[in-house]
């Protein structure tokens, strides 16, 4: 496996938890954003055009981690805030990065990632 997107949907208030993870050796090619950028685009666009209708996706981070928000921005997510000392990871607190991306934001400069169902 290269890694993964994927959304938690909440389906009463049509939005999502957006999460991501790609495997070490294949980090720094830009597959990540530009696969998170396809399927957060997907996602809040209009079900007419095959979208999945979500109104927001959010997404958190480590702070200690800025691989993960250099992924979220060039995705189209815009930081909110930080949630200090969210994580408690081996006995260490970890404070959080939120951000979000709504279907008003700018969509963002990637290629849309192309896949098949062949």
């Amino acid at each position: 496996m290269i890694g993964l997107v994927g959304i938690s949907v909440d389906q009463e208030n049509r939005t999502g938890w957006f999460f991501y993870w790609l495997h070490a050796a294949w980090r720094g090619r830009g597959l990540a954003s530009q696969a998170a950028a396809t399927v957060a685009t997907t996602a809040l666009g209009p079900v007419s055009d095959a979208g999945w209708g979500l109104e927001r996706l959010e997404l958190g981070h480590r702070a200690n981690n800025p691989a993960s928000g250099a992924v979220a921005r060039a995705a189209g997510f815009i930081h909110e805030g930080t949630e200090r000392e969210k994580f408690l990871i081996d006995g260490e607190r970890h404070d959080v990065l939120t951000y979000g991306r709504l279907p008003s934001d700018p969509l963002p400069d990637l290629l849309p990632m192309g896949w098949s169902t062949n």
